[in-house]
């Protein structure tokens, strides 16, 4: 058997590895899920008339503010399911459980593969929730078929990102509490972008924030795609973006996942 059989074999079984962890921790994977869908029904219901009304549409245009909205929670789920990833890699580097396979003759790489694969894997468990729920409110697309998979391929390549960047971040925490908290900041950038409302309602240094940060291209290439509204330059920024986080997020993932083990 190859060098890259051996590492194909070993993902899988690093990845069955996350998938039981699934079952072992249900509440996480619904509260990873469940937040999302929670601000989907909060923002259509509870701000959806005044922000609707905001959008340029008339007073009380729920429908429109829920079909720009989406694109935004969409990003959400996928930064709120990487959080979980963050834990998990944490949970597995202070149980113990890395020094291990370190002794054991395994892939290396696989480690890492079995959780980038099991948090994408929950990802898309979690983002069919959340379509789902937002056709269920009434969102509704003139998006056709090509531009369906362009926005999917484009959500997942960086759904993929994200992950190896919270791999990372889970690999540096010195605790599974720290590695909760650091790809807060993940969560939020939806929120200080277009995920909500337009980035020209903000204030000035907000606004410029908000224009630049990697979670707006990707969203609004998203809403283009699903609504016909303008993308202009932010599909390339947006790959571009997907890019760099992704191997950023991989080079430093394997940097610290091949230091020694402090003793």
């Amino acid at each position: 058997m190859s060098t890259l059989a051996y590492a194909a074999r070993d993902s899988r079984t690093m990845l069955r590895r996350n998938m039981r962890r699934w079952a072992r921790y249900p509440a996480m994977t619904v509260q990873l899920i469940g937040i999302p869908v929670i601000f989907l029904l909060m923002f259509a219901y509870v701000f959806g008339e005044t922000l609707g009304a905001g959008l340029g549409g008339p007073a009380g245009d729920r429908a429109d503010y829920i079909a720009y909205l989406v694109p935004g929670i969409i990003l959400m789920t996928v930064s709120a399911s990487v959080q979980g990833t963050a834990i998990s890699v944490a949970m597995d580097m202070h149980e113990g459980i890395i020094a291990r396979f370190r002794t054991m003759a395994i892939s290396r790489g696989a480690v890492l593969t079995g959780h980038v694969i099991g948090s994408f894997l929950q990802t898309v468990v979690g983002l069919a929730i959340v379509i789902a729920v937002a056709f269920l409110i009434g969102f509704r697309t003139n998006g056709n078929v090509a531009e369906w998979i362009a926005a999917i391929g484009l959500i997942c390549l960086f759904s993929i990102a994200l992950t190896w960047l919270a791999v990372a971040m889970g690999l540096k925490a010195k605790s599974v509490e720290t590695a909760s908290n650091l790809p807060t900041l993940l969560v939020l950038l939806p929120f200080l972008g277009s995920g909500f409302v337009p980035t020209d309602s903000m204030p000035a240094g907000l606004r410029w924030f908000a224009e630049y940060q990697p979670f707006t291209p990707v969203i609004e290439t998203v809403r283009g795609l699903l609504l016909g509204t303008a993308i202009g330059d932010n599909a390339v920024i947006a790959l571009a973006w997907t890019a760099v986080i992704g191997l950023a997020g991989y080079v430093w993932a394997l940097k610290l996942f091949r230091r020694p083990p402090v003793r």
